[in-house]
């Protein structure tokens, strides 16, 4: 793994939480082909110097296709602009990485062009979940990298791992928590309803989002920090001042790796598996070239180097790839991942917002 995960603000930034993080600017990188070319949008910063560097030279290499990576703004603002260029039949990039939530607005657009499955033999790879389709079955997108948010802990201070996402519920562990601050980011609905109430589909009626919300909020006693800054969790974290909460599970190991008293656990109900796609904008005249990328990158020797590269955890099965037993556990986690409600934040945001202040965070 590399240096970027120790700067994690450039992949998850612009996904979930829409904090400010990669270059409003596209920035054209590398290559200029006669021929084939396609234009690819990724997170900024790190995540992009990964691809730049690890992946999209290769792929040249393999397919001819040269790639001129664009530095995607925050998931929301890039959606728009996506959107608006399509409208006018223009294409800012061809292929783009998507956060779920913004792939589903998306369809509401009919913005994403259906991919051929056909023409991805290694579609057949990915674990079912990352392939992304319309209402009407049309395939949207593929699953480009996902990762994890784990129970975190100072080692110091809980010389035993916790087992549970019930620990945060502790007495025990009253103004000793860090938790993320959205609700769209955090996914600690969908943690309480995995824990208390059998599962997200608990989360399928407003009541049962208000049992949610309610369950949760017994939690507040013993959060001592709603954080956005991911850097201030993480110092106090390794610190021991806040000893307990959630976090990036790939960063944390990078950080007991460099020495400091701090471990990740996969609780028994799961991690929490956040993910981005790959999709092709209805207005790319690149639609060959796209299919070509995509298939390129379902690969599961591509996605193990993913994980080696640049720490994202494969969205291939895991039985087709070379990782070993380390390598996987850096990055994923054979325990059934808790796999957050996008839906909701789609139809029902303001009102979750709402409640979130209310009830949670207020």
């Amino acid at each position: 793994m590399t240096d970027f995960l120790k700067q994690p603000i450039g992949r998850r930034a612009v996904l979930g939480a829409g904090l400010a993080g990669a270059s409003m600017l596209a920035m054209p990188s590398i290559l200029r082909a006669q021929d084939k070319s396609l234009k690819v949008g990724v997170y900024g910063g790190y995540f992009k110097d990964s691809f730049d560097k690890n992946i999209f030279p290769d792929f040249t290499k393999a397919t001819g296709i040269a790639v001129e990576a664009i530095a995607e703004p925050t998931g929301e603002a890039w959606l728009v602009q996506l959107d608006q260029a399509a409208k006018a039949g223009r294409a800012p990039a061809d292929v783009s990485m998507m956060s779920q939530v913004a792939m589903l607005k998306g369809q509401a657009t009919d913005l994403w062009a259906p991919l051929d499955m056909a023409k991805i033999k290694n579609g057949s790879n990915l674990i079912d979940r990352f392939v992304n389709k319309y209402p009407d079955g049309r395939v949207a997108g593929i699953g480009a990298v996902s990762w994890y948010i784990t129970l975190v802990t100072n080692t110091d201070v809980y010389k035993e791992a916790p087992t549970s996402w019930q620990a945060f519920w502790d007495p025990a562990n009253a103004d000793k928590l860090g938790l993320l601050a959205l609700v769209s980011n955090s996914f600690l609905l969908e943690v309480t309803a995995k824990t208390f109430f059998g599962g997200t589909n608990a989360l399928d009626t407003e009541e049962g989002v208000q049992k949610a919300f309610d369950k949760l909020a017994e939690v507040k006693p013993n959060v001592r920090l709603w954080y956005r800054d991911e850097a201030q969790f993480e110092q106090a974290l390794k610190s021991g001042e806040i000893p307990m909460g959630q976090y990036y599970h790939d960063v944390t190991g990078l950080a007991a790796a460099d020495g400091n008293p701090v471990r990740s656990t996969f609780p028994k109900e799961g991690g929490i598996q956040d993910s981005g796609c790959w999709a092709l904008s209805r207005a790319s005249t690149k639609v060959e070239e796209a299919h070509v990328f995509i298939d390129y990158m379902s690969q599961p020797s591509i996605q193990a180097l993913l994980s080696r590269k640049v720490g994202t955890s494969p969205t291939v099965k895991r039985e087709l790839m070379d990782l070993t037993d380390a390598e996987f556990a850096a990055v994923s986690s054979d325990i059934e991942p808790i796999i957050p409600r996008y839906d909701l934040y789609q139809t029902k945001s303001d009102w979750l917002n709402q409640k979130w202040t209310e009830l949670i965070v207020g």
